[in-house]
């Protein structure tokens, strides 16, 4: 396995747990998410309040930085958009 393989599935299982804890999915719901799964407005859990805790957490649990600018709707959209963006960040 690569670098960037192992990179990549560590951050989507970090964000799978984050999402699992923030919004109270459960690891069930949180595995079954896919890269077309709807998020914000699309699951009930998810909504303005959480985006800021979602982004906080994301910054803790991968040691990144999330500039203001670098965010807008089209990241919560889907869970794909949202794990693009965190590897990016991870990778980048």
């Amino acid at each position: 396995m690569t670098d960037s393989v192992s990179e990549t599935s560590g951050v989507d299982a970090a964000l799978r747990a984050l999402l699992a804890d923030v919004l109270g999915l459960g690891a069930d719901r949180a595995a079954a998410l896919t890269d077309d799964s709807g998020l914000f407005g699309a699951l009930p859990e998810f909504d303005s309040m959480a985006v800021a805790t979602v982004l906080t957490e994301m910054e803790d649990r991968l040691g990144i930085l999330i500039d203001d600018d670098e965010i807008d709707g089209e990241i919560f959209e889907t869970y794909g958009h949202l794990l693009a963006f965190a590897t990016r960040k991870v990778t980048g």
